[in-house]
């Protein structure tokens, strides 16, 4: 049996692709302070962006937001969507001179934290009025525009779905797609 010949190198590199989007998801989540606040997602550059809402977690136990990772309906899931912008970046008669990317949030199984992480996807859509802001240095701040998202592929639950769609539709952002 051959391991590393016997695979195209197509294979490896997607293999490739989707170890380095779960080692980034697990570093996050292992990380403290700066990292807490997108522990829960996945975001690979793009000149578009699409959104994914993914139970990577079950529901956590009383008090906490998130559990054990589900890799069935969570897991793959988030893979399935990694492994289909991986593609279409990769072919340059599709999406000629255009690279998609991706924010993808954990929804832990819970309707209420999707619905509070879906307000992560809208965020480059509020003007912040920065002007009055200065750093102890009288420099103002450097302010990073979030991610514009063009449209949000989840979550597992219609419901949610629906919840999430409801919101995004108010600020123009694409339909979501129900999984």
């Amino acid at each position: 049996m051959r391991l590393e010949g016997s695979r195209p190198a197509s294979c490896r590199h997607r293999l490739l692709f989707l170890l380095a989007a779960k080692c980034y998801w697990f570093l996050a989540v292992m990380q403290g302070s700066e990292a807490q606040e997108h522990a829960h997602s996945i975001r690979l550059e793009g000149d578009i962006i699409l959104g994914g809402l993914f139970p990577v977690h079950s529901r956590g136990p009383s008090g906490a937001a998130c559990g054990e990772i589900k890799k069935e309906k969570g897991i793959h899931r988030m893979e399935a969507m990694l492994h289909a912008v991986d593609q279409l970046n990769r072919d340059p008669e599709l999406l000629a001179n255009i690279t998609l990317g991706v924010r993808i949030l954990d929804t832990c199984s819970r309707d209420t934290y999707a619905l509070e992480q879906s307000l992560t996807f809208v965020q480059a859509l509020i003007e912040k009025d920065a002007t009055d802001v200065r750093c102890a240095s009288g420099e103002p701040p450097i302010v990073t525009k979030p991610d514009k998202i063009v449209g949000v592929i989840g979550a597992s639950a219609s419901s949610v779905s629906i919840m999430v769609a409801n919101i995004l539709r108010l600020f123009k952002i694409g339909n979501a797609i129900d999984l």
